[in-house]
């Protein structure tokens, strides 16, 4: 059992969560991830890692309520413990001194954004952190970025720089010098990036951690295709080449599920309303929005589409 150490809310639907991991805490690279579990009956959840404290033995997530299991994640308390949190998983981003780099990030992949451009400014990178987010309302943790960033950018679906790949586009437009492109963030959000920088062939690395069971290479249930060949999220990745990631296969296995999905989360959602009451009052869950996110997301991936 791994106990909760810290849940708040960092925008509607946003939570951010710390759990007494030691082990994990130890170990952990930029790049990584972790599965948790929140009881017995709850789905195994790859998360992103974005953070972790050695000296306390903690390790930080940030996640998007959206189906039952994180739902249920969210309406867990301080002191209470989680079933499992297995990790770190996956491969660690490879961190080097690439040059001016620019990381991009939106809704829950701010998260795992944090120790990437911590390890990236350590190695002597010029990093530039562009932020989405779908209105004011959703701009979280700009100043932990701007600490370890040496230039940082908001962008609110507004204007002509309205999102992350409008300013990848715009940089290049200018001429400016780019090395290296992460993002994290949702399929969509990665796709695009990925595509505002692939006529300049500029190597675009996105983070994938689609559907898992055991997350160590044996169910093949986060399959993906990259470059024409059958990778596993799980122990390839997470992360690979976004120019070369089929996105619209990554997409039709994400829709797979979602009419079990959205059965699962109406009977949970009838037993346990009078915990989504409390996080409706910390504005940490919205069902209405979730409502809409489930019609309008899983076609395409798209998280802006969302709360319109």
């Amino acid at each position: 059992m791994y106990e909760i150490v810290k849940n708040e809310t960092l925008a509607p639907n946003i939570v951010h969560m710390s759990f007494c991991a030691p082990k994990i805490a130890n170990t952990a690279r930029p790049g990584q991830f972790i599965i948790v579990r929140a009881d017995e009956r709850g789905e195994r959840i790859p998360m992103g890692i974005a953070g972790w404290d050695k000296s306390d033995g903690t390790v930080d997530i940030v996640f998007y309520v959206l189906g039952t299991s994180t739902a249920k994640l969210s309406t867990m308390k301080v002191g209470e413990s989680v079933s499992n949190v297995a990790g770190p998983l996956g491969k660690p981003t490879e961190i080097d001194k690439f040059g001016r780099v620019i990381c991009a990030c939106g809704c829950f992949g701010v998260g795992p954004t944090l120790p990437l451009i911590k390890a990236l400014k350590e190695k002597g990178n010029y990093v530039v952190t562009v932020v989405e987010a779908r209105g004011p309302d959703f701009v979280f943790w700009v100043d932990k970025l701007r600490e370890h960033s040496d230039e940082v950018h908001v962008v609110t679906g507004c204007g002509k720089t309205a999102w992350a790949n409008d300013f990848i586009e715009q940089e290049l437009a200018l001429g400016k010098k780019i090395d290296r492109i992460f993002a994290h963030g949702c399929p969509f959000m990665m796709k695009v990036s990925s595509d505002a920088s692939r006529a300049a062939g500029v190597e675009t690395v996105v983070s994938l951690t689609p559907i898992m069971v055991d997350g160590t290479g044996m169910c093949g249930a986060c399959r993906v295709e990259v470059a024409g060949a059958t990778k596993f999220a799980c122990v390839d990745g997470p992360d690979f080449g976004g120019h070369r990631v089929n996105w619209d296969g990554l997409v039709l296995r994400l829709r797979q599920l979602i009419p079990e999905e959205d059965r699962s989360f109406n009977i949970w959602e009838r037993d346990n309303w009078h915990k989504l009451m409390d996080c409706r009052q910390k504005k940490s869950f919205n069902p209405a929005k979730r409502k809409l996110i489930s019609e309008l997301e899983h076609p395409d991936g798209n998280c802006r589409l969302a709360g319109v």
